[in-house]
């Protein structure tokens, strides 16, 4: 087993992943931009490294710099967390080029799962569904047209080499298809500096599916079932379940064992998952590869109590998965909320600032894998999440039930946040009854995105004439007394500075 593992990330994953290490008896060792001098995560290394200044690419990108940390520091083995250079093939080989162990899949599996249009490509072979569209990339807009007449609109633009979401155009028409075209490559080549673009079928109101998965360096691997992750904004997850709510036990079964062929025909090692667009008919077909561990991974873990960093270290040591297929089981029900610096009310904009006040929710079957403390600094420099609120309950409608209680419970002052926003979502009566697909916040954006009118006024009205105690939490009863606001609750506090 490893000694020293360098943490090459930051906020609440650097954190998971350096209790992970902890409690198998390896040193995390961190590392640090200049915006994150004061992070959280560095108090959970047991030495930490300063790589450079704050622009991800002078930093966490910077993969020069953090193999020459780690060949400073001793270190064993690097952990990428998920973003950043998590599914980077050139730093994966210059870990190897370093004898330093990349705790993920290898250069080459990395580079063949990141590329669209080859993983398609691999995946048709060994008769996995995939969405009808390009079987090479297009250049020539005539190639484009002949696609998308031959699959019929609307049809989608990718980047080749992308995700989150960049690079991506529906188009519905024929009219629109050359400057969707001319517009994904601009916006691929900014985001991955490769403009290669390619063309599918896009499929009206899907489920995105992922399942988890496990490949050690002996061949064997297992799945350990989905995550339903069809809330989403801006093609960004935003809540994640498990088990999904539109899966029967018959096509889980199914689509698990074609998430296991297309990982050993990838010849993919170490965690990662595979992700699927099911359709109104149930028909399943391969998206992509995510090559990582996932924001998401928590809700897995709660229903199968198999910690998968942990497992993610063990296959990149050598050892051999100590599970097989029979024995992984699911028990209850998971949900995740991702908790973001932003304004839903415009347009998801990110809102870095001051944190004044933080409370936590707490209790039986909630966890929150977080990254940030009363006082600290929100940067501006990176992805906006916070944290992760997870719960678990033995059921559905209780896990809504209590994730909605914690939201309620969750309180994050001086910045915006999208915690209201994610109560909401818990609120509609869609989300509770487990109907819903990729477009639902654009379809309930009237209730998940409320108008205020005249609030100052009502403000003002409510300081003048309401009595004492008249304010209650929302859902509170009338008959529970006087409830406290977020400020009592805080406890004692101040506002210092500027």
């Amino acid at each position: 087993m490893f000694k020293k593992i360098l943490i090459a990330n930051r906020g609440e994953i650097a954190i998971r992943v350096a209790r992970a290490c902890r409690e198998l008896g390896i040193l995390p060792i961190g590392v640090y931009s200049e915006a994150d001098r004061t992070s959280l995560h560095l108090n959970f290394m047991d030495n930490a490294y300063f790589i450079g200044d704050s622009s991800p690419q002078a930093s966490y990108l910077n993969y020069p710099r953090i193999i020459e940390v780690a060949r400073k520091a001793g270190i064993d083995a690097i952990h990428p967390g998920y973003g950043f250079l998590a599914e980077n093939a050139q730093f994966a080989q210059a870990c190897s080029d370093a004898h330093i162990t990349f705790v993920g899949p290898s250069a080459r599996a990395l580079a063949l799962v990141g590329d669209k249009i080859a993983s398609r490509t691999t995946v048709k072979a060994v008769d996995v569904p995939i969405i009808p569209g390009m079987e090479v990339p297009g250049k020539d807009p005539k190639a484009f047209n002949t696609v998308a007449r031959q699959v019929g609109y609307p049809v989608i633009v990718k980047a080749s080499m992308g995700g989150g979401g960049k690079g991506m155009r529906i188009v519905r028409s024929e009219a629109d298809l050359e400057s969707s075209v001319a517009a994904g490559q601009r916006e691929a080549q900014s985001a991955f500096g490769d403009a290669t673009v390619y063309l599918e079928k896009y499929i009206e109101k899907p489920h995105h599916i992922e399942f988890q998965v496990l490949r050690d360096t002996k061949g064997n691997v297992i799945h350990l079932f989905e995550r339903e992750c069809s809330i989403q904004r801006r093609h960004q997850k935003i809540i994640e379940e498990t088990p999904s709510p539109i899966l029967t036990n018959e096509l889980r079964a199914v689509m698990g064992e074609a998430a296991k062929k297309v990982i050993a025909a990838a010849g993919y090692v170490n965690a990662g998952t595979v992700e699927f667009l099911v359709d109104d008919d149930r028909t399943f077909y391969f998206l992509e590869v995510n090559a990582r561990i996932q924001v998401e991974h928590p809700i897995t873990e709660a229903v199968t109590g198999i910690d998968l960093v942990k497992q993610q270290i063990r296959i990149a040591a050598g050892e051999s998965l100590a599970l097989d297929q029979e024995s992984v089981r699911q028990y209850g029900h998971a949900i995740e909320a991702r908790v973001y610096a932003e304004d839903p009310e415009n347009s998801f904009f990110p809102s870095p600032g001051k944190i004044r006040g933080l409370r936590e929710p707490q209790g039986p079957g909630v966890r929150v894998d977080s990254g940030i403390f009363e006082g600290w600094d929100v940067p501006p420099h990176y992805d906006p999440i916070l944290s992760k609120l997870i719960t678990w309950a033995g059921d559905r409608p209780q896990c809504v039930a209590r994730m909605t209680a914690a939201l309620s419970e969750y309180v994050i002052l001086g910045i915006k946040t999208n915690i209201g926003f994610l109560r909401r979502i818990m609120n509609t009566s869609s989300f509770r009854k487990g109907e819903y697909h990729t477009h639902f916040i654009d379809e309930h954006v009237t209730e998940l995105m409320p108008r205020y009118q005249h609030v100052h006024a009502a403000l003002i009205a409510a300081a003048l004439f309401s009595p004492a105690g008249a304010f209650r939490a929302p859902g509170a009863s009338s008959t529970e007394g006087p409830v406290p606001t977020p400020w009592q609750e805080l406890g004692r506090w101040e506002i210092c500075g500027t």
